[in-house]
């Protein structure tokens, strides 16, 4: 029988089970495979192709970083023909970058192209499947203010918020749906009786721009699915940049009572 000191693990099988932080955060410090994990973050498959480009390297160094990333299953690879595409492997890798984001330096703008697109990603992007920046903030805000939301005031508090593993911040704020949030979400074609189960309804992320939260959890997700459908939403032309429709702009100021923001 195998010995172990006072205080240390009971066998070699518990070591093991140790997350290894250090292998991913290598991973994610190349400057090169941290731009194709950005541009994977609205959970959408792109093509090798596109990925290189984002990533300003050739379609070759391109390959052997999707290779790495695709063996530590950050991200998975799917070929439809001959093409292949990537997504990552689930919205805990999203959760992880946005979590990264917000304690992280900002890029410097070395162009006009990169300065549009910044401004674009801080104005309203997707965080894996559900809005962002500042549309995402205002909607909770606004959530609250009518009354469809309770539990928070949307504020991010650092020294008070509770980390949920890998997947960030989240279990610490109680937010729940009122019964009039049901009903206005039920109004806009959101069939709440229909919600994976494996995922908790209501969750929040730190948005890393606003430093305020985001509606997340399975609820956030099929609201932001529901108004791609209903067109008041189309995604840019850069990877997770989001634009509100003309038909989006009435619509969610009826709805939520929400301005278009700058």
């Amino acid at each position: 029988m195998a010995r172990t000191t006072p205080g240390g693990p009971r066998n070699q099988d518990q070591v093991h089970h140790q997350p290894d932080i250090a292998r991913t955060a290598r991973l994610i410090a190349d400057p090169s495979r941290a731009r194709i994990l950005k541009a994977l973050g609205d959970g959408r498959a792109v093509a090798a192709g596109v990925l290189a480009t984002e990533a300003g390297v050739s379609a070759a160094t391109a390959s052997v970083h999707l290779g790495k990333l695709a063996d530590a299953r950050l991200v998975v690879m799917e070929s439809v023909g001959r093409c292949r595409y990537y997504r990552l492997a689930g919205p805990d890798v999203s959760l992880a970058l946005e979590a990264l984001a917000v304690i992280a330096p900002p890029l410097p703008v070395t162009s006009l192209r990169e300065s549009g697109i910044a401004g674009a990603l801080r104005r309203s992007r997707t965080c894996y499947d559900h809005l962002a920046g500042r549309l995402g903030v205002h909607l909770l805000e606004r959530m609250l203010e009518d009354g469809l939301l309770t539990g928070h005031d949307g504020s991010h508090r650092p020294e008070e918020a509770v980390r949920d593993g890998a997947s960030g911040y989240g279990h610490d704020v109680d937010y729940s749906l009122t019964d009039t949030g049901r009903d206005t979400l039920a109004r806009l074609g959101v069939d709440l009786h229909r919600l994976p189960t494996r995922r908790p309804p209501i969750r929040y992320c730190v948005d890393w721009s606003e430093q305020r939260h985001h509606l997340a959890g399975a609820v956030g997700a099929a609201l932001t699915t529901r108004l791609f459908e209903l067109n008041w939403l189309r995604y840019g032309s850069s990877p997770r940049v989001v634009h509100v429709t003309e038909d989006g702009a009435d619509g969610l100021a009826d709805a939520f009572g929400l301005l278009p923001v700058d």
